[in-house]
């Protein structure tokens, strides 16, 4: 079985390097890390350097596809390259599969319309303008062959979901131990759900230090602005084709 981590200049380190954890356990797996070519690739900290092992051209066709997040996703989610290999791939993939923002690079190759999908929770926005139904309340969201999860540790949990279904439900267990996968936080603000106002305000203002970029900005301006033109292109072609439906009809 082949397992292609796509990583991209700003990736958020424990997005992909928590299920790498998990999915390099199971039987008969190479684990491929993927860029335009091979060559360090340097996460959204700018000091953690990881090295892409293979290229999207080396990698056609893997069983499992996995889309880690970062700072930098919106800009990614606009490289025509790699939408394009994402279409491809997904194709012959058993699993296509993402973590925090990594979905929005799935919805914006079209992988999510439609479709129950989440994210971090500043990028559920994003998912909805993209087409997708974003799902802000579930770790992991499982539609078809399509598994997104929430934000950056809700990895962990999608690789042990995806460990279960490939591997069979006692080989996660086996790697969950091997893990010693046992969460207990000290504190009990890991989801919008349970933080504070206060705590709420400060996260996302932590998170707006990378975000609020020029770079990062202009791409996600962007790409909702095409996502909000491509709804409003196709909500204009079924009323052109509903009213035709009717004309016909009388």
């Amino acid at each position: 079985m082949q397992i292609a981590v796509v990583l991209y200049p700003g990736f958020t380190a424990l997005d992909f390097i928590g299920p790498y954890e998990v999915l390099r356990w199971l039987p008969d797996t190479e684990v491929r890390f993927l860029w335009h070519e091979a060559g360090p690739i340097t996460a959204d900290s700018g000091v953690l350097v990881i090295g892409a092992t293979h290229s999207f051209d080396e990698t056609p066709s893997p069983d499992v596809i996995l889309v880690p997040g970062g700072m930098t996703t919106m800009e990614h989610a606009r490289d025509q390259r790699l939408l394009d290999w994402l279409r491809q791939a997904h194709q012959s993939a058993t699993w296509t599969t993402s973590v925090c923002s990594g979905s929005v690079i799935l919805a914006a190759a079209g992988l999510l319309k439609g479709k129950r999908a989440t994210s971090h929770w500043m990028a559920l926005t994003a998912l909805k303008a993209l087409g997708a139904i974003p799902i802000g309340d579930q770790r992991v969201v499982h539609e078809g062959d399509i598994v997104t999860s929430a934000g950056v540790s809700a990895g962990i949990d999608l690789a042990l979901w995806l460990a279960g279904r490939i591997g069979g439900e006692e080989r996660a267990k086996v790697i969950q131990l091997s893990m010693e996968y046992d969460p207990q936080p000290p504190f009990d603000s890991g989801h919008m759900s349970k933080a504070s106002a206060t705590t709420k305000a400060a996260a996302a203002a932590l998170m707006a230090k990378d975000l609020a970029k020029p770079a990062q900005l202009k791409a996600m301006t962007t790409l909702l602005w095409t996502g909000a033109i491509e709804a409003a292109r196709s909500r204009g072609g079924r009323k052109r084709r509903s009213t035709g439906s009717v004309a016909s009809a009388r």
